[in-house]
């Protein structure tokens, strides 16, 4: 028998394949491609404007890694392709496309090409805040049972409020679309010719509690046709973490270079297979991936209500727990919207004079700052927020700007801002009985080493570092060395294939006091601005610039 599996990990502006050793987990060969079209914000490709709040993607762009990086990672291992035996999926999510009953993308028809609603819509997607914000009034009045599984509120970034503002925007394309898809389950389906849904992201983005999605009389009090939705949502076996959704067809052997017949393991969401990378599933340890936005995963022996949690499901990250997930919206895109668009031309040269990164050049300014030196406080939001307030019409704040103020404090402002923000999370875990024992980090972040001490004493917590480059990769390949059947549950897989720690950030005893003040000062402008104190940044959300009107609806063909 084979020793390797291969795991995918679909990213917001990259994908990459990792080649694994079953026995210890060792890395033996990785490969990252790059989207051509990354995040479509502003425009299709050749095609219409898009609106403020859009965020999109190219479904071949997926493909394409799936093409370039596999076969890549194979050959970088060194190893016969025949030693394979399971290849796992994840992506982001909710990241959700409407195709056709033989899985064709909308967006690849050519009379749909130029109608937006026919694209993939990226997790980050927040032009659905309205639709969100009715489904939760209408749930909460209804007394919906699942709501409070939620946090009591239903995002903008999930499958239902995008679903609606597809109908009500576009609705021969709604129509038009067979099935409504996660792009990690659309993935195992080019792998494996077998559409199937994974019950992670069915329970997390699409609501599912207890055996059910949102009934159809709920559906039509939202719009009378929204009850179609049910009927695209059932294209194939509802699936658990790490199960065996099919086997790789001849057509991707052909593309991936690996031996038809491989076991495909079921899709999953990015930062769920990553807890399995972290040896994070057990109670009590939480895992927060670190990347364009923060992901907070933690499992636990029994259900509680978390205000502003975006799900608790039963078996939703490992068989026999409560998965819960929270987060921030916006982490490492707002660093990089910081250093594109608003750092000197100076600062851009400075740092390639000394041969480093306008990144780390900031971090080399604004590391032996005092803590609040800067005299400076911002509010993580401009991606909205996704925890604790779920509310993605909410946008950054930054006050305390003098005459005075250099382009490091403002850097130093946004990471103690995001640290700020991941503190309020944990603190709703907290205060709902849940108890967070350890906490690991992941993610492209954990580079920083600025902001790695930042979290530690903000959160006053020691951080685990994971010590891998790819660990949301290295957890879809445990997931497939359990479906398999190298292992026979995640927790197995998990302990004998995930990655060590790094390293341990300690926090500062000094720093933390003076971070404690600070954060006091960052609650009372989060609740200024987010809990009803002033609708000024709601305000000022409506005045930017309209949504162009739908094109005329073509006949659905």
């Amino acid at each position: 028998m084979g020793r390797f599996v291969v795991g995918v990990d679909l990213g917001t502006l990259s994908g990459r394949a990792v080649v694994v050793d079953v026995v210890d987990g060792a890395e033996r060969g990785s490969a990252v491609h790059t989207y051509r079209h990354g995040v479509l914000t502003e425009r299709l490709p050749g095609g219409p404007a898009l609106p403020p709040g859009w965020a999109l993607q190219d479904p071949a762009d997926h493909v394409e890694v799936l093409r370039t990086a596999v076969p890549a990672a194979v050959r970088a291992a060194g190893i016969d392709p025949a030693e394979v035996v399971g290849v796992g999926v994840d992506a982001t999510s909710c990241t959700v496309l409407p195709t056709l009953a033989d899985g064709t993308p909308l967006a690849e028809l050519p009379d749909l090409r130029d109608r937006p609603h026919a694209w993939p819509k990226l997790w980050k997607h927040h032009a659905a805040q309205r639709q969100a914000e009715r489904i939760t009034a209408l749930a909460g009045a209804r007394g919906e049972g699942w709501l409070t599984r939620y946090g009591g509120r239903v995002s903008a970034e999930w499958q239902l409020a995008k679903a609606l503002e597809a109908l009500e925007e576009d609705p021969a394309v709604f129509h038009r679309a067979q099935h409504w898809v996660e792009t990690a389950d659309w993935l195992v389906r080019r792998l494996c010719g077998r559409a199937t849904r994974n019950a992670s992201a069915a329970g997390f983005k699409g609501l599912r509690q207890d055996g059910r999605d949102p009934d159809a009389g709920f559906l039509a009090a939202l719009h009378p046709e929204l009850p179609d939705l049910l009927a695209k949502l059932d294209h194939g076996p509802l699936l658990p973490p790490a199960a065996r959704a099919g086997l790789l067809t001849e057509e991707a052997a052909g593309w991936t270079g690996l031996p038809a017949g491989v076991p495909v393991a079921a899709g999953a969401i990015d930062a769920h297979v990553t807890a399995a990378a972290a040896r994070t599933v057990a109670p009590g340890r939480m895992l927060a991936v670190l990347g364009t936005s923060t992901c907070l995963i933690l499992n636990a022996e029994h259900r509680h209500e978390v205000p502003g949690v975006c799900g608790v499901v039963a078996d939703g990250v490992t068989a026999g727990h409560w998965g819960y997930e929270a987060g921030q919206s916006g982490v490492g895109d707002i660093f990089a919207w910081y250093v594109e668009r608003g750092l000197p031309a100076a600062y851009a040269e400075e740092a390639a004079r000394r041969g480093l990164s306008p990144q780390d050049l900031l971090d080399a300014l604004a590391a032996d700052q005092p803590v609040g030196g800067h005299g400076l406080l911002a509010l993580d939001w401009h991606s909205g927020n996704r925890s604790v307030l779920m509310d993605h019409e909410l946008s950054g704040v930054l006050v305390g700007l003098t005459l005075a103020t250099r382009p490091e404090d403002i850097w130093r402002a946004l990471l103690e801002a995001t640290a700020f923000g991941a503190r309020t999370v944990l603190e709703a875990f907290g205060s709902a009985g849940l108890a967070v024992d350890e906490l690991t980090v992941a993610g492209g972040l954990t580079a920083n080493r600025l902001l790695l001490r930042v979290y530690a004493d903000v959160l006053r917590r020691p951080l685990h570092v994971l010590a891998t480059a790819h660990p949301a990769a290295l957890g879809a390949a445990i997931h497939a060395a359990v479906a398999a059947g190298v292992y026979p549950d995640v927790e197995r897989a998990s302990a004998a294939m995930g990655a060590a720690h790094r390293e341990t950030v300690q926090p500062d005893p000094a720093r933390a006091d003076a971070y404690d003040d600070l954060y006091a000062d960052y609650r009372a402008l989060h609740d200024h601005f987010g809990r009803g104190g002033t609708d000024l940044l709601h305000r000022l959300h409506a005045r930017r610039a309209p949504r162009p009107a739908p094109a005329d609806p073509s006949s659905p063909g």
